[in-house]
């Protein structure tokens, strides 16, 4: 299905309508149009293709969410499938999210399921989510799939608001401090330069550096705004590598500080979308596939995945857990517990609200750890304010005197 932006005439009111509609070709929409009792002036293909269309189009994980959890509660309430996803559309601002509903929609009303409609769209709907979806459908559940995939998604969405939070106030003040740095150069520094050499006086050594640094900002700034361009591009670049995936994949879980955190975020993200599986009917093979690609962590990935090949040679799953570097030890020993007393959803589900709560210790922990590293970095930049700046003004002053 396309998109066309059309112009057309209302002939009951004589009145000017704009709109979009959806068809497969031009003259197809123009057809329903007519169908609708319209008379078409205009009919243009949406352009979906250009960068501008793609960022105006782009679904956030919010929108995502907001779908879900209102799809969720009309199917709850009764509506057939196609009134619901109506409804919602109608309901729905987001653009981006729009787009999706009503191409998901003209698919279930010409006789595909949900679960293939969606499929259609994996930048949107992920492998867990088309899942727990047709888990749902087969079950007669969806309105309780749907649900869960909300609570997850919200989850999920909370968890990496928090670390982000963490992280901004520190990347924050240390662009004051960079920026507090850079007047100083460009503004004192060249005073303090012109104050020297009009009483002819020897400028002391850190001085000097920071004279150096202040001319090459001024008279050079081309050449640092052309190397940080090369080091973004290159870094953006080298992280969509295959090297450069698994690089920031070890990177994370071992970085000092925020080691904990991640190990926290992916084994209750591992141990939260088991149990959303399991809980629906998926089997415990294409739960653990399923799950090792929401890691969003090539390492862990394979951990998993390694785990399953040891659970399909005939291991329990606690057992075949173990062995993982970076599988924290509650997850296999829930596990166990989940093997014993055939509650395994119910066990790995109590092992990440245990690594959900510690994730929120963990992220107020760093920001106190942050804290004191930033009053530091505050203090040495006042440091060498005063000591190459204060100091030597002090001094022509004594020396004067």
């Amino acid at each position: 299905m396309r998109r066309f932006l059309y112009k057309a005439t209302d002939p009951e009111t004589g009145k000017n309508v704009k709109g979009v509609i959806q068809a497969e070709t031009e003259q197809a929409a123009g057809k329903l149009l007519i169908a609708q009792g319209l008379a078409p002036d205009t009919i243009e293909a949406e352009d979906m293709n250009g960068w501008l269309a793609k960022m105006q189009n782009k679904v956030t994980p919010k929108d995502k969410i907001t779908f879900t959890r209102q799809f969720a509660t009309l199917i709850g309430a009764g509506l057939p499938l196609s009134n619901a996803l109506r409804t919602v559309n109608d309901q729905t601002s987001a653009k981006g999210m729009k787009i999706v509903i009503e191409e998901v929609l003209a698919d279930v009303e010409s006789g595909k399921s949900l679960t293939d409609a969606c499929a259609k769209h994996p930048e949107v709907f992920d492998r867990v989510y088309l899942a727990l979806v047709q888990a749902g459908e087969m079950s007669g559940t969806l309105d309780l799939s749907l649900k869960r995939l909300a609570d997850q998604q919200e989850k999920d969405a909370a968890v990496m608001a928090k670390i982000r939070g963490a992280l901004t106030s520190p990347l924050i003040t240390l662009a004051v401090i960079i920026a507090v740095m850079v007047f100083l150069m460009i503004e004192v520094v060249p005073q303090v330069e012109d104050l020297y050499v009009s009483l002819d006086k020897e400028l002391p050594s850190l001085t000097s550096v920071m004279v150096a640094g202040a001319n090459f900002l001024m008279h050079q700034w081309y050449v640092i705004l052309v190397m940080v361009v090369l080091i973004v591009w290159f870094v953006i670049w080298f992280l969509r590598t295959n090297v450069g995936i698994r690089w920031m994949a070890v990177f994370k879980l071992n970085v000092p500080m925020f080691k904990g955190l991640f190990l926290r975020l992916y084994n209750g993200r591992f141990a939260r979308t088991m149990q959303n599986l399991m809980s629906t009917g998926v089997a415990l093979l294409d739960s653990m596939q399923i799950s090792a690609e929401a890691m969003n962590n090539i390492v862990l990935q394979e951990q998993i995945e390694e785990a399953e090949k040891k659970v399909r040679a005939g291991k329990p799953l606690s057992e075949a857990l173990q062995g993982a570097d970076y599988m924290l030890p509650l997850v296999p020993q829930m596990a166990a517990i989940g093997e014993e007393s055939g509650k395994m959803d119910e066990m790995l589900g109590k092992a990440a609200k245990v690594y959900e709560d510690e994730l929120d210790e963990q992220v107020a922990r760093i920001s106190e750890m942050i804290e004191p590293v930033m009053m530091v970095a505050m203090g040495g930049m006042a440091g060498m304010i005063v000591a190459g700046i204060l100091f030597p003004i002090y001094s022509l002053v004594g020396s004067i005197g």
